[in-house]
């Protein structure tokens, strides 16, 4: 261990070779399904490259003892810092790696899926932030558009195809039910002339033709219904 701190590369060499099981073993204890194990262990032997580089015996301070946090650390800085596609606040963060690492010890302890109740007691945290930090975990990966929906069938639709748009006939519909409130206090006349003016889109001289009587009556029936359709719709407003 002394020849380490002397410069001795070859003795550096053997500690890191002889610990890297135990950066691997804490690499395992922070694997996700959505992050590679090699990217993990790779992270975690910059730890204890680090850790062996710090290191001072003199201290009294067993290697072990001190390699352990070090390389815990990287990799926390690594989760908390390299792969988040939606960051949260440092805090928020380093809750919700707290979250995801109790939650599987009470999962043994437990027998079963923690509860946000359970996530909270052990932590010593109020439940709104560990419902916060579940949300806030969810962002750690953002998945693509165009991704299917489900990966093991490849005719399944992505996630951007069930995403919906706008669609006017939604205004339409309201419209009309809108229209047909309004429409309520004309007489029935009046309302199969206003249907063939806007709605069919005829001519008033055709209008004319159908109901049986004069162009200019036709236009003093739209006029006067615009007015009442108008007050009424004013009113309306007034009650809402």
């Amino acid at each position: 261990m002394r020849r380490v701190r002397t410069g001795d590369g070859h003795a550096r060499d053997e500690l890191i070779e002889r610990y890297m099981p135990l950066a691997r073993s804490l690499a395992l204890r922070y694997r996700r399904a959505s992050e590679p194990l090699d990217d993990l262990i790779q992270v975690a032997s910059v730890g204890l490259v680090k850790a062996v580089d710090r290191w001072d015996p003199e201290r009294g301070l067993a290697f072990s003892s001190y390699a352990v946090p070090t390389i815990l650390g990287e990799l926390r800085r690594y989760f908390r810092d390299s792969t988040w596609d939606v960051r949260p606040a440092r805090d928020l963060q380093e809750l919700c790696l707290a979250v995801e690492e109790a939650r599987e010890k009470l999962w043994g302890d437990l027998g079963r899926s923690p509860t946000v109740g359970d996530l909270a007691e052990r932590l010593d945290r109020g439940q709104e932030e560990i419902v916060e930090a579940l949300q806030a975990t969810e962002g750690r990966s953002v998945r693509s558009l165009d991704a299917p929906v489900h990966d093991e069938d490849n005719d399944s639709a992505s996630a951007g195809d069930l995403i919906g748009s706008p669609d006017d006939e939604f205004a339409r519909v309201e419209a009309g039910v809108t229209l047909e409130r309004l429409t309520s206090v004309l007489d029935e006349r009046a309302r199969e002339i206003l249907r063939l003016r806007f709605h069919e889109d005829l001519l008033q001289s055709e209008i004319a033709e159908i109901v049986g009587c004069s162009q200019m009556h036709i236009s003093r029936i739209i006029r006067s219904s615009l007015e009442k359709l108008g007050a009424y719709g004013n009113g309306m407003k007034v009650e809402a």
